[in-house]
C-alpha cells in the first residue's frame, strides 16, 4: 500500500519539484534539530506573552471597566486554552517549522495555508516593531545611559537580539528562558506586595455611562464593553500559539510540544489572574485604565513598597525584552517555512552554517525597525498585530475541525480533550475577537486588511504556481491526497 501511495504522489499534479534537486534544496534550508526540550519550549511560550502583563491590558478597563475586562479576559482565556489544546494535537501530527500554516495547508489546501501563514506573519512582524517602541520608552523613563526613546535604541535592540539568534537557536532560547524567569518572578513578587493594599471597592470605581445598555458599577460601559475589551483580554495570552513554530528544533516534538503548550497556558493564566486582580485592587481600576505602566501606578503612594516599584520598573524592561526576543524568533521561523515551500521568495529560507535562517531574521528585522522608527506608534502597530492574530486563530481552529471530520483515523499521538467541540469554541471566539478589533481601532484593522489583500494578490498571481513539492508541509498534504484517492478506489 505504501508503494501505491508513493506512486500516486509522484503521478499526481501539484507543485513543481525544487529547482535545485531535492537534496540540495533542502540541505541549504535546514534548522538545528534537537536544540530545545520541553522546558525551553515552555519558556518560549511564556516569553512570547509576558510583556503583556506589564502594560497594555489595562486599556481594556477604559473600554469595559473591571467587569467588562474580567469577562473578556475569561472568554479570551477560554479561546486560547481551546486553541492550545487543538494545536497540541496538530503539532504532534505535523511537527514542522510551518506551525499553523502547515496545519492549515493539510486541512484547507494551499489557499488556506497561505491565508493562515500570512496572518501569523503579520502578527510576528508587527508585534516586535510595537514592543521595541515600548522598550525605548522604558529605557528613557529609567534613564539608562542617558538614552531617549528613538531610532538609535530601536536599532540597537534589533541588531543585538538578532545577533543572538544568528549565533544559535539553543543559545537564543536559553537567553529567552533566563530573561523570562526574571519577568515572571517580578510579576509574582509584585502580586504579593500589591495584595497587601487590596481593596475590593476599588475594583469597580470606573464612572458609569448611564446611556450604555446594561451599565452598572461592574459593567460601567454596558454589555458592549465586554466585547470592546476582547483585544485587551488577549494581551494576557497573545503569542502563546507560536510554540509549534519551534517543532523542527525541538527534542521529541511529538511529546514535548503538547506538554510545553499546556504548561505555558497554565503559567500565563495564573499570571493573568494575579496581575489583573492585584493591580486593580491595589490602586483602583479608574486610576490605572490609561496608565502606560499600570503596575507602577498600582504601587503609587505606598512608601513602604517603594523598593518594589523600582524592582518592577526594571523587571518590566526584562519582560519587554523577553517578548521582543522570542517574537523575532517566531517571525523568522514562519517566514522560513513559507519561503521553503515557495509561498514566499525561496531565498528567504536559506540557512547559515549554524543552521539559522539568516535572511528570515534580517529582513523582518529591518522591516520592523523601519516601521518602529517611522511611526513610533507602538499601540497602533500592536493593534495591527492583534488583527492578524485573530484571523490566524480562526483558521487554525477551523483546520482542527476539518481534519477531525475529514481524517478521523489519522494517527494522533495527542488528542485534544473534547475533540472538534473544543476547536469550535476557539473558532467562534476568534471570530468575535476579530470583529472586536474594529471596535477598538478601525484604522489598524483596515491597514491589516490592506496588507493582507496585497499578500493574497502576490500569491494568486505568482507564488501559487511555484510551490515546492519536497517541502515537509507540501509532502504531508500530497500524502493525504494520495491516501484519500486510494481509499476511494
Amino acid at each position: 500500500m505504501a508503494d501505491d501511495i508513493e506512486a500516486r504522489i509522484a503521478a499526481a499534479p501539484g507543485p513543481p519539484p525544487s529547482p535545485e534537486g531535492d537534496d540540495g534544496y533542502l540541505e541549504r534550508r535546514t534548522l538545528r534539530r534537537g536544540s530545545a526540550g520541553w522546558l525551553l519550549l515552555t519558556g518560549l511560550g511564556v516569553a512570547y506573552v509576558v510583556s503583556g502583563d506589564f502594560s497594555g491590558w489595562n486599556a481594556g478597563l477604559k473600554e469595559g471597566g473591571f467587569g467588562g475586562l474580567a469577562v473578556a479576559t475569561v472568554l479570551m482565556g477560554v479561546m486560547y486554552a481551546c486553541l492550545v489544546f487543538s494545536l497540541a494535537e496538530l503539532s504532534a501530527i505535523l511537527p514542522t517549522a510551518g506551525g499553523g500554516y502547515g496545519f492549515a495547508r493539510r486541512a484547507l489546501g494551499p489557499w488556506g495555508g497561505f491565508l493562515t501563514g500570512t496572518a501569523i506573519l503579520i502578527e510576528y512582524v508587527l508585534a516586535p516593531a510595537a514592543i521595541v517602541v515600548f522598550i525605548g520608552k522604558y529605557v528613557e523613563s529609567l534613564g539608562l545611559f542617558g538614552l531617549t526613546s528613538g531610532w538609535p535604541v530601536y536599532l540597537a535592540c534589533f541588531a543585538l537580539f538578532i545577533g543572538v539568534h544568528l549565533w544559535g537557536v539553543g543559545e537564543a532560547l536559553r537567553f529567552s528562558l533566563a530573561v523570562t524567569a526574571v519577568a515572571v518572578a517580578a510579576l509574582l513578587i509584585f502580586a504579593v506586595g500589591a495584595f497587601t493594599e487590596f481593596d475590593p471597592g476599588k475594583l469597580h470605581d470606573v464612572p458609569v455611562d448611564p446611556t450604555a445598555f446594561g451599565a452598572g458599577s461592574w459593567l460601567p460601559l454596558g454589555v458592549l464593553g465586554i466585547w470592546a475589551a476582547f483585544p485587551f483580554g488577549m494581551w494576557f495570552f497573545l503569542g502563546v500559539e507560536g510554540v509549534p513554530l519551534a517543532a523542527e528544533e525541538a527534542k521529541d516534538p511529538v511529546r514535548s510540544m503538547p506538554r510545553a503548550l499546556t504548561l505555558s497556558m497554565g503559567v500565563l493564566a495564573l499570571l493573568a489572574l494575579l496581575t489583573f486582580l492585584a493591580s486593580t485592587g491595589a490602586r483602583g481600576a479608574d486610576a490605572i485604565k490609561e496608565a502606560g505602566d499600570p503596575l507602577l501606578v498600582a504601587l503609587d503612594g505606598n512608601h513602604r513598597l517603594a523598593w518594589l516599584r523600582t524592582f518592577v520598573n526594571y523587571a518590566g524592561l526584562a519582560g519587554l525584552v523577553a517578548s521582543f526576543f522570542s517574537l523575532i524568533y517566531a517571525g523568522s521561523r514562519q517566514l522560513f517555512a513559507l519561503s521553503r515551500a515557495g509561498y514566499l521568495p525561496r531565498f528567504l529560507s536559506l540557512t547559515s552554517r549554524r543552521k539559522a535562517p539568516y535572511l528570515g531574521l534580517l529582513i523582518p528585522g529591518a522591516l520592523g525597525f523601519a516601521l518602529a522608527a517611522a511611526t513610533g506608534d507602538g499601540q497602533r502597530l500592536l493593534n495591527i498585530a492583534v488583527f492578524g492574530a485573530a484571523i490566524s486563530y480562526a483558521l487554525m481552529a477551523l483546520s482542527h475541525i476539518v481534519l477531525r471530520r475529514r481524517e478521523p483515523h489519522l494517527p494522533r499521538p495527542y488528542r485534544t480533550p473534547g475533540g472538534a467541540a473544543t476547536s469550535t469554541v476557539a473558532f467562534v471566539l476568534a471570530l468575535a475577537a476579530l470583529v472586536a478589533t474594529f471596535l477598538v481601532d478601525k484604522d489598524a484593522a483596515f491597514i491589516a486588511l490592506a496588507v493582507y489583500a496585497a499578500a493574497l494578490g502576490y500569491f494568486a498571481i505568482y507564488s501559487r504556481h511555484r510551490l515546492v513539492a519536497t517541502a515537509p508541509e507540501e509532502e504531508f498534504a500530497a500524502l493525504a491526497a494520495a491516501e484519500a484517492e486510494l481509499n476511494r478506489d
